[in-house]
């Protein structure tokens, strides 16, 4: 008898109830399972440390409150909680700068449809896996989410030059890491170095 694979458990957090409402009913279609829903930041928090969900699904901006969704991705990234997947109707470099200062793993761009929905999580799934083998090499959180943004640009340009996924791209680095016995972060520094030798000279 084949085993029914777990549901992913996601809380959401928006502080309009009709896109929550429309959320929970999407992730519910696309067989998650919603195990608790906030109207704020603080609040999605504090029910993360008490669930330990899979994902938290949050607005990037809440009414008349200055803490915002990048403000508690960071908190659940610093104590290793919950990946957060950030909903966004803004696109300023300033807020995607901060948000991966924060470890926000995704971004699903508002409006969106159910068919978006699921490769958003589980690439924000996936990511936040890959994160979490880079922190098993870093000695601090600094240290990781630094990492983590040279192994991204690193995935990026073997994505491009390589034709590879980013799950493939992800794993050639890890795999070099293994094989020369150097950290993730080295390797990665090696790939962007050896793109800018080998780019003419403009």
């Amino acid at each position: 008898m084949t085993e029914t694979p777990e549901r992913k458990r996601i809380i959401i957090c928006d502080d309009q109830s009709l896109i929550r409402r429309d959320l929970r009913e999407m992730l519910s279609n696309q067989g998650y399972l919603v195990v608790g829903e906030a109207g704020e930041g603080r609040a999605a928090v504090q029910m993360a440390r008490q669930l330990v969900p899979d994902l938290v699904i949050m607005d990037i901006k809440f009414e008349g409150d200055d803490y915002d969704g990048i403000d508690a991705a960071r908190e659940l990234t610093t104590e290793g909680i919950a990946p957060v997947l950030l909903l966004s109707a803004y696109s300023q470099r300033d807020l995607v700068d901060r948000a991966r200062e924060a470890g926000v793993v995704g971004y699903l761009v508002k409006p969106f449809t159910e068919a978006d929905l699921t490769p958003a999580i589980e690439t924000a799934l996936a990511r936040f896996q890959e994160f979490d083998d880079v922190k098993q090499q870093a000695e601090s959180l600094q240290e990781a989410l630094d990492t983590r943004k040279a192994v991204d640009r690193a995935k990026g340009l073997l994505m491009d030059r390589k034709g590879m996924t980013e799950a493939e791209a992800f794993r050639r680095i890890q795999k070099l890491s293994m094989n020369f016995r150097k950290p993730m972060r080295e390797v990665a520094d090696a790939i962007i170095l050896a793109h800018h030798i080998n780019e003419p000279d403009e």
